[in-house]
């Protein structure tokens, strides 16, 4: 058997791939004509693979994708190839799922409004100075001030897409006490304490009921441009919408739309349809918009497990072996 990688890998790492690999030969090409060389016996494939490689190829039967995302890797004659892709899903979940919470905790608590007052040295609470409670009286009634930063469990929260990074959002979520519905095609065991999963056709009332909603959906043919005036009309005046899935799942143009005319209250993205976001977009300048430069999974623990992946797929596939996070194809993910 043959493993053959292209675009080349560090020697560290290829060490390693090649303790893993044991009889199995690994050839770490370096060039596109190496590479289209070798793969006419390789069995396995780890890099990106283009449709110039796979036709050289005549017995290719497992891929190894090196991204989670699969809408730019793969393409008509991969699809319809009988070979196993996998790809690298699971690895950001944690990750992910804490910056999802940075938005959340942001706009619960007015954080990223006290940052930009911070900056200008004003001493001004949400809701109001003149609202505030004195130490003689004593919170016996709800303030203005109050209302301005909302209870965590009285919130509801709406994760778009259950895979292992809205699994985890929702865990988290449950961990504050908030209610946790889901919208995914796959809902039949939702995880414990996420009270329903609703159909992708019944978007629009799962919207309607959520103070937050985090897009955590693959980019897939069905998921692309989801997010649009008709959403954002479902959605109450005060929730929040927060997008750390794809960038081509939610109208930019739509949602400044929505933030304008008061349909939603505010947005936490990490992904957007056009990166990097253009310095003209008028999202740069709203008060209620948290904007992130697609760094949601950036963390010093991903490579480690980037490599524990790739290596105990190849172990399997050796053994003959079930291979961990097999691809569907023609859905992308």
């Amino acid at each position: 058997m043959k493993l053959l990688i292209h675009p080349t890998v560090d020697e560290a790492r290829a060490n390693a791939i090649r303790e893993t690999a044991g009889q199995m030969k690994v050839v770490n090409a370096d060039s596109h004509d190496e590479a289209e060389h070798h793969i006419v016996d390789a069995d396995a494939f780890f890099g990106k693979l283009t449709p110039q490689l796979l036709a050289a190829s005549e017995r290719l039967k497992w891929v190894q994708s090196p991204t989670a995302s699969l809408e730019h890797y793969v393409f008509p004659e991969l699809i319809d190839h009988p070979l196993v892709l996998t790809n690298m899903r699971g690895l950001f979940s944690d990750v992910i799922a804490d910056q999802v919470f940075g938005y959340i905790l942001c706009f619960a608590r007015n954080l990223h409004s006290y940052i930009r007052q911070q900056e200008q040295r004003l001493w001004a609470p949400i809701g109001g100075e003149e609202s505030r409670v004195g130490f003689i009286s004593g919170p016996g009634q709800v303030s203005d001030m109050d209302r301005a930063h909302r209870h965590m469990s009285d919130q509801t929260l709406c994760v778009v897409g259950l895979g292992a990074i809205g699994k985890e959002v929702a865990r988290r979520a449950l961990a504050f006490g908030m209610r946790v519905c889901a919208v995914d095609p796959h809902g039949a065991n939702p995880p414990e304490g996420v009270e329903r999963v609703f159909a992708p056709d019944q978007l629009n009332a799962a919207l309607g009921d959520a103070d937050f909603v985090v897009v955590a959906a693959p980019h897939t043919p069905q998921t692309e441009g989801m997010i649009g005036r008709q959403q954002f009309e479902a959605m109450k005046p005060d929730s929040f919408l927060i997008n750390i899935g794809r960038g081509a799942i939610v109208s930019l143009d739509d949602l400044d739309a929505a933030l304008e005319n008061g349909q939603i209250a505010g947005a936490g993205f990490d992904v957007f349809e056009v990166e990097p976001l253009p310095a003209e977009h008028p999202l740069w300048t709203r008060d209620n918009v948290i904007i992130t430069p697609h760094v949601a999974g950036a963390s010093p623990r991903i490579a480690e497990r980037h490599l524990s992946v790739l290596l105990e797929n190849i172990r399997r596939f050796v053994a003959g072996e079930s291979l961990l996070n097999v691809a569907n194809k023609s859905q992308w993910y």
